[in-house]
């Protein structure tokens, strides 16, 4: 249900402030349900997650319904609320679905009246009048069945409103840890990012403006600028290669007993990369788990740029796959130049 616009990193900070303090706000009661929804809203605004946003606007104010019922879309979203029951007609044996409309606030102030007026019929001389719940009168005979009507009125309420705090409070749970581990997973790559962009620098420095391209192409809403930001890592990996390990004569190694060429040449930047670790690198796993993470990401940005030159955009079908051959790029990079 959530729509799928990415917010702004300042918006995702505040998003996590806000969550934080939201929880606080439930589990040490501080706030009224209805003022701690209309703050969930707010969540929900700055995580474009427009459809929770008008629920919890809905739990605060109250689902709208007319004479005829309530519209198709709004019941839809009280139903993704927890709010449908089922309700059984005595006479004919139909089961028919409903939602509840009433406000959190409308619940809380229904249960504090409630409450009150439990409160009062303790007195076995007094009782609620049936004409006027707020007001008390004289009843001589006793109210126990008043108490027990009164207890159960309460109780209906309070699940009523237990409900809508533990469907407010999982959301906002569930929002909290995903904008957590997002945070955890962004502080991750800019360490590497940083490292990489400082080491790359030193060697190739010609990849910064092509980097700093990278970045520019990835925020466009143009999917031809995604397919320019995955060229570009394939042109990082190029000028890595020519710089470390030169184009050089065919290698001749022997496979199972047979010979296999290993082509050196201009084009061939992945096996240089990967010759190259596998000279320097210390560990013989670590060689071959980077030069396999290598030889992956070589292959596809390959079959990205050969798409291109025919004049085909079509192999980057979203933002979110070129940003994963963006961080492919940077850790591939990152171990290579972490032999230097």
């Amino acid at each position: 249900m959530t729509d799928h616009i990415p917010p702004s990193r300042q918006a995702l900070r505040e998003a996590l402030a806000l969550s934080e303090e939201v929880l606080r706000n439930i589990e040490l009661s501080e706030l009224p349900l209805a003022n701690i929804a209309l703050k969930v809203s707010r969540l929900a605004r700055l995580l474009n997650d427009f459809s929770h946003q008008k629920v919890m606007e809905y739990e605060a104010s109250g689902y709208p319904s007319s004479p005829n019922g309530v519209v198709p879309d709004i019941y839809q979203l009280a139903v993704s609320a927890g709010r449908e029951y089922q309700q059984k007609d005595s006479k004919s044996g139909e089961i028919t679905n409903y939602i509840y409309t009433t406000s959190i606030e409308e619940l809380e102030q229904e249960l504090k009246s409630i409450e009150a007026a439990l409160a009062a019929a303790r007195d076995p001389g007094v009782s609620v009048s049936s004409a006027n719940p707020n007001q008390m009168v004289w009843n001589p005979v006793g109210n126990k069945f008043e108490r027990d009507t009164i207890r159960n009125s309460a109780a209906r309420a309070q699940r009523s409103l237990s409900a809508r705090r533990s469907f407010i409070y999982s959301y906002v749970l569930r929002r909290h840890h995903e904008l957590k581990f997002s945070g955890i997973a962004d502080d991750i790559f800019s360490r590497i990012r940083e490292k990489v962009d400082s080491a790359i620098g030193e060697r190739v420095p010609n990849a910064v403006q092509k980097l700093a391209a990278v970045y520019v192409n990835l925020q466009s809403e143009n999917p031809e600028d995604w397919s320019n930001a995955v060229h570009s890592c394939r042109r990082i990996l190029q000028d890595l290669a020519d710089a470390i390990y030169p184009t050089r004569a065919d290698a001749v190694v022997e496979v199972d007993g047979k010979q296999k060429i290993i082509r050196l040449g201009t084009d061939n930047y992945v096996n240089r990369l990967i010759a190259f670790l596998e000279e320097r690198a210390a560990s013989a796993r670590f060689s071959e788990i980077v030069g396999s993470h290598l030889a992956f990401i070589g292959d596809r940005l390959d079959s990205v740029f050969k798409a291109a030159q025919k004049g085909s955009h079509s192999e980057i079908v979203s933002r979110e796959e070129a940003d994963r051959y963006v961080v492919y790029t940077y850790l591939v990079v990152g171990d290579i130049l972490s032999l230097l």
